[in-house]
């Protein structure tokens, strides 16, 4: 395995795959940069294709990544995955949802399991999957950064202990 390390708005992102794919996305861990795994070698040119369409979805020009990914896990954790894929930019879905777009209406906490194990955040969009409510919920790069990127996509949320806002004239 090859890594990178490229810039961000929310701090340093460590990618790391192969010459075919990329496996795997770390966000940084309060600001400070993922370590990367002892075996893998440093390749400063490595997935440059993902590094442009990462800065073309930060700088607010790409709503879809189109890159090569090579995403392993067992059968229900790829099905989450490819549902995340499929909810479109600035839009955002509940757990349930995701259960429901699977077949699984009931394994809501199972696709919460899936969802915090994706080895491909940004890319494979987990932080589109908010509470039933609206609510924030966990994000491995922390709450801020789920919002901050929800924010840069226009998406609709409330934050944890925010007062539900009712729809319609008051």
């Amino acid at each position: 395995m090859v890594y990178r390390e490229i810039d961000s708005p929310i701090g340093p992102l460590l990618l790391a795959g192969d010459d075919s794919a990329l496996r795997s996305l770390h966000l940084p861990d309060r600001g400070k940069a993922a370590l990367p795994d002892p075996g893998w070698e440093p390749h400063d040119r490595a997935f440059g294709e993902h590094k442009r369409q990462l800065d073309a979805y930060f700088g607010r020009r790409l709503h879809a990544f189109e890159v090569p990914l090579e995403l392993e896990g067992t059968p229900f954790q790829l099905a989450v995955w490819s549902a995340l894929r499929r909810i479109p930019y600035g839009h955002t879905v509940s757990y349930a949802d995701i259960a429901a777009m699977i077949g699984r209406p009931r394994a809501v906490r199972a696709v919460g399991l899936a969802n915090g194990a994706n080895p491909i955040p940004l890319i494979v969009p987990c932080h589109r999957v908010i509470g039933r409510d609206r609510t924030l919920t966990g994000y491995g790069g922390g709450l801020d950064v789920k919002a901050y990127l929800l924010d840069l996509e226009g998406a609709e949320y409330r934050m944890p202990g925010e007062p539900r806002r009712m729809p319609g004239p008051f």
